[in-house]
């Protein structure tokens, strides 16, 4: 080959205009990689996550569904609720002298009932839990039903399931599972964010990247289907994402949070009695003290001091504060004295960014920070899971398939 003959393109070399191009492609080539096999290896467990989740955004409305004799009621055109104390003191008469009132629902509207929830020892470690339905304009027992059983691998209803499948996958172990779940969850972040970059349009096509190509093959549909998947939901499932794993581990976030701002979080208060046997107040005197403070309120869920050391904790809706998009307060109360221990309230002149940041985490979670808007795009980002699982997964496979040349 003589000095004139041209150069295979394969040997020219890359002009200064193409080198930065030629550097990002080949950094998202890596990128795309370590999306890949996260992607392959931690798939199902996000579909998990996302259909679980999607059946939790609605829960409320589908155990009432499953469950209307115990979980519903009529309201009478004069009704008004019973005294809280009433409705306590319903639900223990259909329980055993030693079954402890953990937690209660308020109703979310006027046909629903009062679901209080106890535990019921069985052994020195182990328990059952109940539910109790009470009609809150009568204070009569609706029903009871058994929600779990020591040793039963899963919980007798099925919204008890999804909880346990969302939450735990079902693990025995609540410390094992939560270690999963977080590390899970956090390499699901770091999945979706390489995704981003993977996605990014590089030529600058933005419609393109955006948009399903029209009249294109069963091969781009399903490509198409999966970058529009992931960047459509993108905003919803990274702080999804996110609120879960400080659901499970707070004990490893709340630290790394502190790194940046103070935070407080309401589980870690403990009531003090002043002397041995102290009598504790009752659960609805705690929710009349939480009235003081917030009027306005709606009660919705109430947290029993079930041991000696815990607080009541009473978390209501419908607050409007100025300058706050939340309207959701909870009260931490020491179970003897009745001192309020904290407020997580984002609007008080004291409240921190660390902990207006943690206050935000289950309605983002949730989908309840912004109303029925916030629910369905939570409950459609949950579906879209098992979708970009599945259509990364035919994407794999495509690529996997030997290329067939002409003979």
């Amino acid at each position: 080959m003589n000095a004139t003959s041209k150069q295979s393109p394969s040997n020219i070399p890359t002009s200064p205009q193409n080198r930065p191009l030629s550097r990002l492609k080949a950094r998202r080539k890596r990128w795309l990689d370590v999306h890949l096999w996260l992607g392959l290896t931690l798939g199902l467990l996000l579909s998990i996550y996302g259909i679980t989740g999607s059946f939790l955004v609605f829960y409320a409305e589908i155990d009432e569904w499953l469950h209307p004799d115990l979980l519903t009621v009529e309201r009478p055109e004069d009704g008004e609720y019973r005294p809280l104390a009433e409705i306590f003191a319903a639900g223990k008469t259909v329980m055993p002298p030693t079954a402890k009132h953990v937690f209660s629902v308020y109703p979310r509207n006027e046909n629903a009932a009062f679901k209080l929830r106890y535990q019921f020892p069985t052994s020195d470690s182990e328990s059952e839990r109940w539910i109790v339905g009470v009609n809150p304009y009568t204070a009569q027992v609706t029903g009871k039903m058994l929600l779990t059983r020591p040793g039963d691998w899963l919980p007798a209803t099925f919204i008890d399931c999804v909880f346990e499948l969302h939450y735990a996958l079902l693990i025995p172990s609540e410390h094992i599972s939560a270690i999963i779940v977080g590390i899970s969850a956090a390499l699901l972040i770091i999945s979706t964010l390489t995704g981003l970059i993977v996605w990014w349009p590089l030529t600058g096509h933005w419609r393109q990247a955006l948009t399903f190509k029209s009249g294109a093959g069963k091969v781009r549909f399903n490509y198409d289907l999966h970058k529009t998947s992931g960047i459509y939901t993108l905003l919803v499932m990274l702080p999804v994402l996110f609120s879960g794993i400080y659901m499970v581990l707070p004990h490893n976030v709340v630290p790394v949070l502190e790194l940046f701002s103070p935070v407080t979080y309401r589980y870690w208060f403990q009531s003090k009695p002043p002397y041995p046997g102290s009598p504790a107040i009752g659960m609805d005197q705690a929710v009349a003290i939480a009235f003081k403070q917030y009027p306005q309120g709606r009660p919705h869920w109430i947290y029993g001091a079930a041991e000696p050391t815990k607080t009541y904790t009473v978390c209501q809706d419908g607050i409007d504060a100025p300058g706050s998009i939340l309207q959701r307060r909870c009260t931490v109360i020491d179970r003897y004295s009745g001192k309020i221990l904290d407020l997580d309230d984002p609007s008080l002149p004291t409240a921190t960014a660390g902990e207006i940041f943690t206050h935000w985490q289950w309605p983002l979670h949730s989908g309840q920070a912004f109303g029925m808007t916030g629910r369905i795009l939570v409950f459609l980002t949950g579906l879209a899971c098992p979708t970009l699982f599945v259509t990364g997964f035919i994407r794999w496979r495509q690529k996997r398939r030997p290329k067939r040349h002409p003979s």
